[in-house]
């Protein structure tokens, strides 16, 4: 099938992740996971192994190594980005460019034709705030389609939009990305 890059950063719906991770693969695409350090606090990286058969990266500068520059191999070796659960945080990094880690990194050396998917997960009020919605505006006009966030009840225990889709819709979504 296809070669996938799934990006995900700390969010309660990094279960969700681990799913689309295992779904990817079952599937037949060779799925490679980057995480941010706080989602790799959430949850282990070997976890995403498990799932992808694929070692999980945190960072360029520990565990295995692609080369002497891993965010340029890694970005040349994946035919399409999938960015789930995108935090606040994390799209504020997109939309400004800033390559302070390897997901940041890895995205600013992919192709401009290279896919990307981001899928956003916050709490509602973050989600409305007008920094969340200039930073995905910006996104979008980088190159980036977005599957905006489901509504309902949240792990913050408040209801409204924010919650990462389900599963089988970014699915989708990666489907129509691959074409």
């Amino acid at each position: 099938m296809s070669r996938v890059l799934l990006a995900v950063s700390a969010s309660a719906a990094l279960h969700k992740a681990c799913d689309l991770a295992s779904k990817l693969t079952q599937e037949g695409h060779e799925v490679r996971t980057l995480m941010t350090a706080n989602a790799a606090r959430l949850i282990s990286p070997q976890l995403f192994e498990a799932m992808t058969g694929q070692a999980a990266r945190v960072s360029e500068f520990e565990g295995e190594r692609e080369g002497g520059m891993d965010h340029i191999t890694l970005a040349r070796w994946g035919e399409s980005l999938v960015f789930a659960p995108a935090t606040a945080g994390a799209l504020a990094r997109l939309a400004h460019g800033d390559a302070s880690d390897l997901i940041g990194t890895v995205v600013l050396a992919l192709q401009p034709s290279t896919p990307r998917l981001l899928c956003p997960a916050m709490n509602p009020t973050m989600y409305a705030h007008p920094a969340v919605q200039r930073n995905l505006e910006q996104c979008r006009a980088d190159g980036w389609q977005v599957l905006d966030p489901g509504s309902g009840r949240l792990a913050c225990d408040e209801e409204g939009t924010g919650r990462l889709r389900e599963v089988p819709e970014i699915l989708q979504r990666v489907r129509e990305l691959l074409g």
